[in-house]
Formats: C-alpha cells, structure tokens, sequence
C-alpha cells in the first residue's frame, strides 16, 4: 500500500485557498491513503466561538466533505482531513477520512489542548476502525498522542495504520510516536501543519516534520519542519499483524490485563 502525509501551512480562514492548495498538491502524488493536518482547511487560532461558527461545517452536508469525496474518487485514494465541525449548538475539532467508494468516516477529538477546550465540546464518539483496501485504519488527532490508551485501544481493535492529523507546537510527539507503533506494533501516519499564526497578541509555531513511523519503530520517511511538503512510501500493512516482539514474546498474549483494573479506577 502507497502512504503518505500532505504537510502544508494553512492561511487561517481562507477556507478556499487551503482547500485548493491542498487540492494541488494531492493532484501530484499517487498514493492509496494520504493524511492531512488537524483543522488544516480553516487554521487553528479561532478569537472566539462566533468565529468558530463562521468557519465551522456541518457533516456530511457542508462543501468541504463533498469536495474531498469527489477528490477521493477521482484520485482513487483515501483521505484524512482535519475538519471543524459544526453539529447543533456544539463544535467539534474532528477528522474525516472519505474512500473512492464514497464513504464518509466521522472521529471527534477525545483529548482537547489548552485554549481547544474554551471552543470545543470533547469527543463523544468511541474509536473505531475502518476497514479500507483490506487494511484496518484508526483515527486520533495531536494532543491525543499524549495517551497511549488510545493507539493502544485501536490496536487491539485491529487497526493496522493509525492516521494522526496534528498542529503540534510541542516538541514531543514525534519521538513518542515511535513508542507507540513499537509498544503496539503499528504503522503511524502523523501529519503536521507548518507555520506560524499570530492572532489576538497570540503566537504559534508549527514545527511540522511530519512522518510516517512503522511497527518496528523505523520513521521511514520524516517532513521537514518548515516546508510544504507531500510524500508517499510503499509499506506492507500486514506486518502490523505479527505482534511478536521477540520470539518468546507476543504483545498481545503477554499481557496481563488482571492487574490493569487500576487505570479504570484512578
């Protein structure tokens, strides 16, 4: 399977030329699944939530789902795309992936960063795999990194490739990232934004590298931190079946979940 990331630095609010520029870029790469970053079409520094509601979709029905699905079946690939959703009176910073055959999947971020929280409602939907090309994909966005509980969750659902939609800022989860394909034994696409966006006397920086990881911990292919950028590699997903760490060692049958009751209870 060809994947990939589509690294790009948003201008925030110019919905139409992110979704173009996007567009172009994806319009020059082959690939079965490319991953794009969190929020990537509207920009991350929102002043408040009259603004959010202004840039805001709803799902299914806004242009933006309708676009990347044509996208998807004309390029015959699938497609991870940051998106803020609107649904009744809540927003939700949330991820799609659309499918050649016109499929729409929905994920809410579980785990809200700083200022997200004063915007966004948390997730209300459990994690769950997509079954795409005979390959099982997981969807979690940034800051949910920081949790292993939910690689972990997803892995043991069965995903083979998790795509990670990301504006990071912090320097950490590239690295942490390895742990989590190795301590699970999957493939992990992480797609940053780059950047900077100043907005009401506040700064980001967005420190791109974007990669793609594999169940060995290898980063195969790594963005740089300041340049737009697309890239695809060919990896086997079924390597992310075998959860052998070592010959005497199986990830999954090695566990001892009747002493894990505490992570429930604190």
């Amino acid at each position: 399977m060809r994947v990939g990331f589509v690294q790009l630095e948003p201008v925030f609010g110019q919905k139409d030329a992110n979704i173009k520029k996007a567009t172009q870029m994806i319009d020059k790469i082959d690939a079965d699944l490319l991953v794009l970053p969190e929020l990537c079409f509207t920009g991350y520094l929102f002043k408040d939530k009259d603004e959010l509601e202004n840039l805001a979709e709803k799902i299914p029905d806004g242009p933006t789902v309708e676009h990347f699905l044509n996208l998807a079946k004309k390029r015959n690939v699938g497609i991870v795309f940051g998106i803020a959703e609107r649904c009744e009176n809540n927003f939700y910073n949330s991820a799609c992936m659309v499918t050649p055959e016109g499929e729409l999947f929905l994920y809410r971020k579980l785990h809200l960063f700083m200022e997200e929280k004063d915007l966004f409602k948390s997730g209300d939907k459990k994690l769950f795999v997509i079954d795409f090309k005979g390959t099982k994909i997981g969807l979690m966005i940034c800051f949910d990194w920081i949790f292993p509980e939910v690689v972990r969750i997803l892995s043991l659902k069965g995903a083979q490739i998790i795509c990670h939609p990301s504006n990071l800022i912090l320097p950490y989860c590239q690295n942490a990232m390895v742990t989590r394909c190795l301590e699970n034994r999957v493939f992990a696409i992480t797609t940053n934004r780059t950047g900077k966006e100043r907005r009401n006397e506040k700064e980001l920086h967005f420190i791109g590298s974007s990669q793609v990881i594999d169940p060995s911990g290898n980063v195969i292919t790594k963005a740089s931190s300041d340049h737009e950028e697309a890239r695809v590699v060919k990896i086997d997903p079924d390597l992310a079946k075998d959860k052998k760490f070592t010959p005497q060692n199986d990830l999954w049958e090695d566990r001892r979940i009747d002493f894990y009751s505490e992570i429930l209870t604190k």
